[in-house]
């Protein structure tokens, strides 16, 4: 499992208790996001076995980047801390970003089970800086 942390835990319990991997995330931020459970439920209906699929950005970065972009604070784009937190992400999950690929759909070895890809999202978020407001 490697590093992990309280809120990455928390939110592997959400994609356990029927969430996809993209609202486990969001709702793992929820008391620094300021929305309901229901909003973000539905913000991230969307991205269950990644964007628009597994052929898709894995719905566990997404969710992370979009709560990076209600979250950021500083000066420099959402897009640009994304950037490094995809980075980070594909560090920590084996190379890749598309669902499919995480999973070993078409190489038949999986790099990265869903409940990493779940903890390494939280993880990339919490170590960005630009919501350093909101982190404790």
């Amino acid at each position: 499992m490697g590093n992990t942390s309280a809120r990455a835990e928390k939110a592997v319990e959400h994609k356990h208790s029927g969430c996809n991997c993209a609202q486990a995330v969001l709702l793992a931020f929820q008391d620094e996001l300021g929305r309901s459970a229901e909003e973000l439920m539905a913000l991230g209906s969307g991205f269950g076995s990644g964007m628009g699929g597994m052929e898709g950005t894995c719905g566990a970065f997404c969710g992370a980047v979009m709560a990076l972009g209600m979250l950021n604070q500083s000066e420099r784009p959402s897009k640009m801390i994304a950037k490094d937190m995809m980075r980070e992400f594909k560090a920590m999950s084996g190379g890749a970003t598309i669902c499919g690929d995480l999973k070993g759909i078409k190489s038949g070895k999986m790099l990265c089970s869903c409940d990493d890809c779940v903890r390494h999202g939280v993880l990339a978020l919490e170590n960005s800086t630009s919501w350093a407001k909101y982190s404790a």
